[in-house]
């Protein structure tokens, strides 16, 4: 898909091809063992802050601010994925490699979900948007400061949130506020529905398993710190992610059932109304999203919307071989490349 530009845009960067070592070019592998590497232990200095929400609820936003960081200057805001939170090692990731270039870092925790797990009585969802575009308004306000000069803004999301922040790109263009320069989604499941079916398969039963676990115990911490939040009526727990939405997410947000929840909440009907520069980064070998979605009969991409399809990768796995990245970390430096408009420098970064 071609890449549109606003005028004082920067051409987006070539991406080097991923290619993964032999030992990981397996989709499964790809997946679940990037998980299992070690990150490095970084200090979490960000500092705090509540964004307040109409309904009653609120979100913590983490703001880790580089030294000679000015208003005007580059920010990101960073989304994490299914039951996860700021904390998760790609976010931490992203934080010290874009801090290193100058980059002001904000991430956010989804509602009932890391250190704003208290502070929300309502869940998050794939199709969350109203929840992102307060966070994306708390941030543009918070870098205007005083100069009141907007801040460079990418927004980042990775898997649901990828899906989040697509949505919310393409659902009402007019309120992205002018400060949101790109945007990039990894892995995004843009139709809930056919990710769902895959993830049911027989292929990818130990994922449904999985992920059904984590977070039916993902809820029971939640409403142990929050006796008062939403809860289902059925005691019988789920088995699946279908039953899980069924069971759960579709009630709590007021959608007749699972089915009702992934229609309205998918990415791909959205997408064609999308009018900032927005990256897709996805792999054709992704067990949990189908590339199929992606298919240009499937989606009417506008001329802003690149998709970067690699052969390799697996679900936001990406680790290459050595090659001209300062790390094996293949996504990490994309990112890196989108969001300052400059190729990575391997000499600095070393």
């Amino acid at each position: 898909m071609p890449t549109g530009n606003r005028p004082d845009e920067p051409a987006a960067p070539r991406d080097p091809p991923f290619a993964p070592p032999w030992w990981l070019r397996n989709r499964h592998a790809q997946t679940i063992l990037p998980a299992l590497f070690p990150s490095p232990d970084m200090p979490h200095t960000a500092t705090l802050h509540r964004v307040e929400l109409p309904d009653g609820d609120a979100l913590a936003l983490h703001d880790d601010l580089p030294a000679g960081w000015a208003p005007g200057g580059r920010v990101a805001l960073l989304s994490h994925g299914l039951a996860d939170h700021h904390r998760t090692p790609l976010l931490v990731r992203l934080v010290a490699k874009l801090g290193a270039r100058g980059v002001r870092v904000f991430r956010w925790d989804m509602r009932g979900c890391g250190a704003g797990m208290a502070w929300a009585r309502l869940p998050y969802h794939a199709g969350c948007s109203a929840d992102l575009a307060a966070v994306v308004a708390a941030v543009v306000e918070r870098c205007r400061g005083a100069a009141g000069i907007d801040p460079d803004l990418t927004l980042f999301g990775v898997s649901l949130s990828g899906n989040v922040l697509l949505k919310y790109l393409g659902e009402a263009p007019a309120r992205v506020p002018a400060a949101v320069r790109r945007a990039i989604a990894v892995n995004p499941p843009i139709d809930l529905v056919a990710g769902v079916e895959s993830i049911a398969s027989r292929a990818n039963r130990v994922y449904d398993r999985h992920f059904t676990g984590v977070l039916v115990k993902h809820l029971e911490a939640w409403w142990e710190m929050r006796p008062d939040a939403v809860k289902p009526t059925n005691p019988t727990r789920p088995r699946t992610l279908r039953e899980f939405d069924d069971w759960f997410t579709a009630p709590a947000i007021g959608r007749r059932d699972a089915l009702d929840y992934y229609r309205h909440a998918s990415a791909a009907q959205f997408i064609p109304a999308i009018a900032i520069p927005t990256t897709i980064i996805t792999s054709r070998d992704d067990p949990l999203v189908p590339f199929s979605m992606f298919a240009a009969d499937r989606v009417a991409y506008p001329g802003c919307v690149r998709l970067v399809a690699t052969d390799h990768g697996g679900h936001v796995g990406f680790v290459g071989r050595r090659g001209p990245d300062p790390d094996t970390r293949w996504l990490d430096w994309r990112v890196v490349e989108i969001v300052t408009g400059q190729p990575v420098d391997v000499a600095a970064a070393e």
